[in-house]
This record gives structure tokens, C-alpha cells and sequence, in this order.
């Protein structure tokens, strides 16, 4: 085989990874050193003169000549009757270039370089993969379903790239078959091995970001700007959105007429519910409307110390507690995520210096908590207060536990 018949019998790699003449040529260049280093123990004397537009390629071994039984490397010296064979007005001392075909590196060599070039070619378009799609991290995409696995869905774009939806990135209702189309974003690429690893995200905060930007124009068009977003996917969500411009409603025009704007995006998003609440840098009034539905009676903010973090002390009337905290917590856990405070509800009218049982976590398991919790306790006077005899009957804890519990909150009121 010549070597311009082996550039030619890749040229199906060049079609299929769409790399150009030019390009295939750099990496023939490559693989054809490496292969002179194996037989010849060096390269650094040889000239490989490609021609991308004739599509060949000339491989150029060059030697010094030296007096005969003189040669210490046959690679880099060639003897004077051998040079003379060449041409016979060589000279001792002059170089001798020499034209090496492909035949002359032997069959082995010649199956470990086609391997190796096939190899090149994988890894020049897995490269220029990985590179196009880091690019996209963080960018709405979609692709359709190829096949379902147990603990992931792998994609297919239009151009047949691998992309994979994992179990943990799927909305807990989401429901696919072969051939539906799937929208996320594109959560990270990694190289594994030689290979780009392209995982797709749909409980992201950053899609439902996305979401807003593709389907509220005035949020595409920068009129309105998203300032903060916190999701528990498939259930909940809220996001803070501004306007620049007094005469648009930010929320109004998120929302639309009887929802019908949001409407899409939660139906995307297997009907999570969508909270849009103005944002403001007044921080009382912020995290009051990221507590919403609940209405806030006063609040204490106490902001960011060493490694404390900011929090906020919130109170409101007894009927607002649990709309604060919402079904399992999760009003309270968005409102924290999308303020950055954590907050403390406390009831108006409480003793201000009662302490939630939560607070003692460290010392009380949260299961002897939860007990307490179970028939409305939930302060550290309210325990206190009650008998011992009261408690034992009314939970499933021994009197022993009940004792050292309360052991523990009265040393805390003592102190």
C-alpha cells in the first residue's frame, strides 16, 4: 500500500467526524512519527512533506555519508559504497535523502498505524465535541430518546450525539418513550477516558431560569431580570423577578392573564408550582414575600457574622405558622434558598424567650423531637411545663428519655 492510498482509505472518517483535508493530514503526520520512532528508534532526521491539496503525503529519511565500517547508527549514517549505490558521486561527509514507502516499515507496523490513526481521528472528534458542548454548560437544550435504562435516559441530538439524562436529574413525574423530544439544560461535560460525557438536567434551577427566559418575552428581552430562583423539583418553586421600567409588572407579566403565561413552563415541569414574587433589596420585605402566602406581623433580622450565617426571626399569627412552613417544610426550605436566611418562624404572642425544640438537635434526636411535635409541642416550655406522667401516656417515649429531656431544657433556661 502506497501512502497515498492510505490517506485515501480514511477518508470515510473524514466524511463521518467532518474533519477537514487539512486536519487529517496534521494527524497523519503525527501517527507517521510515531511510527518512525518504533522502527527506527528516532524521527528527528526525517522530513514528512504532506500536500493537503494533492491529498499525499512524501516520507524523507535523511543520512549523513561516512567511510565504510564507519557507521555508529545506521538511522542517521549511511556508508559510502551503500550512498554510492544511491548515486555515484557521493562524498564522505554530504547528506543523502532517501525516500522511505510504506511498504519498507512492515506489515505489523503498517496494522499498528492504521490502528492508531483510527484512534487519532475518535479522539480529534471527541475533542471538538467536548469543546463545543462545555461551551453550552449551563444552556437550554434538547434531544430525543434513544433508550431507557434503569437509572438513566440516553438522548440523541440531531447530529447523533450521546447525551445522557440521569436518574437524579429527572423531574420525579417526568414520563418519556423512544423518540419524545426532551428539553434541559446542560448540566456538565466531562472527558471520561477519550470520550465526553454529556449529562442533561431538568431539576436545575438554572432550567426553570431558562424556561422563563425562552417563554416571557419581556424576560428574553431583558425587560424583566430574574434575580433569584429556588426549586424543590416536581413540587414547588419560587423565583424573584424586577423590572427596571415602573410601568411593567414584573409579576403580572410573568404570570399573565389567569396564569396562561406560566402555564407552559409548569407544565414542563410536571405541574410543579410556580411562586413569582417581586424582588426588593429591602430585605424585610423580601424575605416577607418569599414567605408568601403567609402575612409576616414583625420580623428581626440578624445579619452574617464570622461563621454564623444571616437569619431572620419571622412572627406571625398562630393560624400563618403553617403556611409559612408549607406541606413537609417546603415553603420555609424555598423561602430560605431564595433569600439566603435562614429563618426562624415564631408565633405572635409567644414568650419571646422560648426556644423551638429544633434548636436543641444537637443534644435531642430528631425523632424524640418529632415525638413531641406529634401532640403540639414544639418549645422548650411547652415540654417543661407538662408532667412527666402526661407525657409518657400521651407519646411512645420512656420516662427515662422524657426526664433527661427535660434535663437538658431546663439547664438551657438555668444557664
Amino acid at each position: 500500500m502506497e501512502n497515498i492510498d492510505l490517506i485515501n482509505s480514511f477518508s470515510e472518517f473524514k466524511d463521518d467526524k467532518k474533519i477537514d483535508r487539512v486536519m487529517l493530514m496534521s494527524i497523519l503526520e503525527e501517527v507517521f512519527r510515531a511510527a518512525l520512532k518504533r522502527k527506527y528508534g528516532s524521527d528527528d532526521n526525517f522530513d514528512i512533506i504532506v500536500n493537503p491539496d494533492k491529498g499525499d503525503l512524501e516520507i524523507w529519511r535523511n543520512r549523513v555519508v561516512v567511510e565504510d565500517e564507519m557507521s555508529e547508527d545506521d538511522n542517521e549514517e549511511i556508508e559510502l559504497a551503500e550512498a554510492r549505490k544511491i548515486e555515484p558521486d557521493f562524498e564522505i561527509g554530504e547528506e543523502v535523502s532517501e525516500e522511505i514507502k510504506l511498504h519498507q516499515l512492515g506489515r505489523r507496523a503498517i496494522l499498528a498505524l492504521r490502528q492508531n490513526l483510527i484512534s487519532k481521528i475518535y479522539e480529534h472528534d471527541s475533542t471538538n465535541l467536548y469543546k463545543k458542548f462545555k461551551e453550552l454548560e449551563g444552556d437550554m437544550y434538547s434531544a430525543e430518546v434513544h433508550h431507557i435504562k434503569h437509572n438513566a435516559i440516553i438522548l440523541l441530538d440531531d447530529e447523533g450525539n450521546e447525551i445522557v439524562l440521569p436518574k437524579s436529574e429527572q423531574i420525579r413525574s417526568d414520563f418519556f418513550r423512544k423518540g419524545d423530544s426532551v428539553r434541559g439544560i446542560i448540566k456538565t461535560v466531562e472527558l471520561r477516558g477519550n470520550k465526553p460525557a454529556i449529562i442533561l438536567s431538568r431539576t436545575s434551577p438554572e432550567f426553570l431560569r431558562k424556561l422563563f427566559e425562552q417563554e416571557i418575552p419581556e424576560v428574553f428581552d431583558g425587560l424583566i431580570t430574574i434575580e433569584g430562583v429556588a426549586r424543590i423539583p416536581g413540587e414547588k418553586a419560587k423565583i424573584a423577578v424586577d423590572s427596571y421600567d415602573d410601568r411593567i409588572d414584573p409579576v403580572g407579566a410573568c404570570v399573565g392573564i389567569k396564569g396562561s403565561r406560566i402555564h407552559g413552563i409548569v407544565r414542563e415541569l410536571g405541574n410543579e408550582n410556580i411562586d413569582v414574587v417581586n424582588y426588593t433589596k429591602n430585605t424585610q420585605l423580601y424575605i416577607s414575600r418569599a414567605l408568601s402566602p403567609a402575612k409576616v406581623v414583625k420580623m428581626d433580622i440578624f445579619e452574617a457574622e464570622g461563621e454564623k450565617k444571616a437569619r431572620a426571626e419571622v412572627y406571625l399569627r398562630p393560624e400563618e405558622v403553617s403556611k409559612a412552613i408549607g406541606r413537609n417544610g417546603v415553603n420555609i426550605r424555598l423561602a430560605t434558598q431564595l433569600t439566603g436566611y435562614e429563618i426562624d418562624v415564631l408565633r405572635e404572642g409567644e414568650d419571646d424567650e422560648d426556644v423551638e425544640l429544633t434548636e436543641f438537635s444537637d443534644e435531642i434526636e430528631a425523632w424524640i423531637i418529632d415525638e413531641f411535635k406529634s401532640i403540639g409541642l414544639d418549645t422548650a416550655k411547652s415540654v417543661i411545663d407538662k408532667d412527666v406522667t402526661e407525657l409518657v401516656s400521651r407519646t411512645d417515649l420512656e420516662e427515662e428519655t422524657i426526664i433527661e429531656v427535660q434535663r437538658i431544657l431546663k439547664e438551657e433556661f438555668d444557664k
